[in-house]
């Protein structure tokens, strides 16, 4: 039996753990070939155990997307893998957060190099390259945040870059219509990763909590009741991915669990 994304070509950023390792899980299930990106210059051990269940259809190559010079080798390192990239998972990005009168410009500078700085840059690589081949197709995925939708007190540069990711992706699905590229965002909510270790510990710290106690009141706060995992974020990978959302661009879809009605 064919699968959805049978003769797909993704590349997928921050990919070694959390929602980025189960895109590339689930883009390879699904029948694709993924180049897998992150900043270690090696590969996880998530992915080595999917390089070993997928020989041929998985390659590792570092990247720090902040670096323009590295994505570009990004780029023509995936096309030589495994062909023209058809789809880009943008997924690569770092939290940070503080009061707004602490919030400094070293933060401002970090979260912005990575989220809003490497995000574009990715995506313009990519979509440069896709024309490049002649494509008449592709799907850019990008990866905002329920933090994009709304300003909070404590996570104001967090919410402002991913608030841009919404706006580059409008901006660039208008540009790339004319050339049948989709560009879309996911928008997820409050995501169970190795990540949110570090971010209750800093809601720990600014709001005077115990640890974990912020971890437990989102989750609880959530309409579904739970915190999501990351594998909560693939089926919409897939759809954006696939065919089934060839009449879809310029969207930003919530994956959330009812935190957020748009």
């Amino acid at each position: 039996m064919s699968k959805q994304l049978d003769g797909i070509h993704a590349l997928v950023t921050g990919a070694n753990g959390g929602i980025g390792l189960a895109v590339v899980e689930a883009y390879l299930e699904d029948g694709a070939k993924c180049t897998a990106s992150d900043i270690g210059l090696v590969a996880s051990d998530g992915l080595l155990n999917l390089q070993k269940k997928y020989p041929n259809s998985l390659y590792y190559q570092p990247a720090n997307i902040v670096i323009n010079s590295e994505i570009q080798s990004l780029v023509d390192e995936a096309n030589n893998a495994f062909g023209s990239i058809d789809v880009l998972f943008n997924n690569a990005g770092i939290f940070d957060m503080a009061p707004i009168l602490e919030s400094d410009e070293e933060m401002y500078q970090k979260l912005f190099d990575v989220n809003v700085k490497g995000m574009f840059f990715t995506m313009q690589a990519v979509l440069q390259s896709m024309l490049d081949s002649g494509k008449r197709e592709g799907s850019i995925i990008n990866i905002s945040s329920q933090a994009g939708r709304r300003g909070e007190s404590l996570v104001s540069h967090y919410c402002a870059s991913k608030a841009a990711v919404i706006s580059y992706t409008q901006s660039a699905a208008l540009a790339m219509a004319p050339h049948g590229i989709r560009v879309n965002s996911i928008s997820p909510g409050v995501i169970d990763t190795p990540m949110w270790e570090h971010v209750d510990g800093l809601f720990a710290r600014y709001e005077n909590l115990e640890l974990g106690e912020k971890k437990k009141a989102v989750g609880k706060a959530v309409p579904l009741g739970r915190m999501g995992l990351p594998q909560d974020m693939t089926g919409a990978a897939v759809f954006l991915a696939s065919k089934h959302s060839a009449y879809i661009t310029a969207q930003t879809i919530n994956v959330d669990g009812g935190n957020v009605m748009s």
